[in-house]
């Protein structure tokens, strides 16, 4: 690997004669993996159910390696939203943030959505999860990968930290903040960030890391936790980030990351003199990862607690007859369900939504969106199948050695062998594929054009 002199200079000069050792990747090409979304299977299921070779993963109970020949994005599981194709070590973060069911739990750089997922998977649907991207198309990117996870209780955003800081201050339990960064745990994945990287880069990654962590401290409650990640191996980014919002914030103390079992302590010459960098934790390529960092800090419970913002309950949207009749039929655990409305579509919202300021917040996604009424019938949503498909009371049942499965996946219409007429689930092995309509013995596609398997 063919790294850039300024970044080779630098880390050379910091190294001495470990360069050469830390810098030698544990495998000769980019390492692949999968982490497995809990909401779908547990790691011991898809272990044992899996047709291609996956090992477990050394940074975090749900991920697995792969061949890297092997192309898991296309694999009728992932549609399902069983895995998500994650390098290894970057399950490693989220993994660290001890997150419980019930939580208020904040992603502040959410995009694409892995870590997200991890998060979503731990709180099992319970309490709310705030998932946060700046920049528009990547904020895409985020809604569709949790719609195909199958996550139920995410409140996503399109917004500045700030903003977010502002209208929920002090709000959540936990935090993670996997900063923008340069890039340089990504040089041999991603060649592009061997050729724009620069001192300049990593000074602007670093003011804007800064920044975040600001905002972050702040929505963070009394007593909570958050985890800061970056994929670089910069000190401005990474120990000297860290050491310096310490400095700025008494309240917040380090953990301590030496016993979590992957990776290697943080380095004492890239931060200031009497910073606890050993806390710290990273992950070289000899450790077997592209490169992160990873830092949990954990703010007083006896820091002072900003008092919550006033909150106008918003109108819960009353039930159309058609979603009422469509409901009972398909989804009865549902008819009951308090819902909202945003334009002509019913939502089903988090439970605990409705106590986030999200008003005057660019809102992608607030739960569930279950449909609309079209010509005085409910149309539903994919998003509604791909959440709560596996108790669908009408289901078309696939298994991966199924032909029909390549098929619906490449948009085709299949033959009925278990769903009834009417709208019905398709599963594969239990696992959502989105829905169908059945007529004639034969299931009309209503896969989603742009997800499909077309080669």
């Amino acid at each position: 690997m063919q790294f850039p002199q300024d970044f080779t200079a630098r880390e050379r000069a910091l190294l001495g004669s470990r360069f050469d050792e830390v810098y030698a990747y544990a495998t000769l090409s980019p390492a692949r993996g999968v982490t497995v979304n809990g909401l779908r299977c547990t790691p011991q299921q898809f272990a044992q159910n899996v047709d291609f070779d996956a090992a477990p993963s050394v940074f975090c109970p749900a991920a697995f390696t792969v061949a890297p020949e092997l192309r898991p994005g296309r694999h009728p599981w992932h549609h399902a939203g069983v895995f998500y194709a994650q390098e290894p070590s970057a399950s490693a973060p989220a993994a660290l943030l001890d997150v419980q069911p019930g939580m208020r739990v904040a992603d502040l750089c959410a995009a694409p959505g892995g870590k997200t997922s991890q998060l979503a998977a731990t709180l099992q649907g319970q309490g709310v999860l705030l998932a946060n991207e700046y920049a528009a198309p990547r904020a895409e990117i985020l809604r569709q990968n949790l719609e195909r996870m199958g996550v139920t209780n995410a409140v996503i955003t399109n917004e500045d930290t700030a903003r977010l800081a502002a209208a929920m201050p002090g709000q959540f339990d936990r935090v993670l903040v996997d900063a923008p960064c340069s890039g340089e745990g990504m040089f041999r994945k991603e060649p592009a960030a061997a050729g724009q990287h620069s001192d300049a880069l990593v000074a602007h990654c670093a003011a804007l890391g800064a920044e975040i962590l600001e905002n972050a401290a702040a929505l963070l409650a009394p007593g909570g936790v958050l985890v800061f990640s970056t994929c670089t191996f910069a000190p401005q980014e990474d120990e000297g980030q860290i050491a310096a919002f310490l400095a700025r914030h008494p309240e917040f103390a380090l953990c301590d990351l030496s016993d979590c079992g992957f990776g290697s302590p943080g380095e004492a010459n890239r931060a200031p003199a009497g910073f606890a960098a050993g806390r710290c934790r990273r992950i070289w390529p000899a450790d077997g990862g592209e490169g992160h960092f990873m830092a949990k800090l954990q703010k007083s419970a006896d820091a002072p607690a900003p008092a919550a913002p006033r909150i106008k309950p918003g109108k819960p949207a009353k039930p159309s007859a058609e979603w009422l009749a469509f409901a009972k039929e398909y989804f009865p655990f549902l008819a009951d369900a308090p819902l909202t409305a945003a334009g002509d579509r019913l939502i089903l919202p988090p439970a605990g939504a409705a106590a986030l300021n999200t008003a005057k917040l660019h809102l992608l996604r607030c739960g569930v969106p279950l449909g609309s009424v079209l010509k005085k019938r409910f149309q539903p949503e994919h998003a509604l199948f791909m959440a709560y498909g596996s108790r669908c009371a009408n289901t078309e049942r696939l298994t991966l050695a199924d032909p029909r499965t390549a098929a619906w996946l490449r948009g085709e219409e299949i033959d009925a062998a278990t769903a009834q007429n009417g709208w019905c689930a398709v599963l594969v092995d239990g696992y959502p594929l989105g829905c169908g309509k059945v007529s004639g013995g034969r299931v009309k596609n209503h896969y989603p054009k742009g997800l499909r398997n077309l080669q």
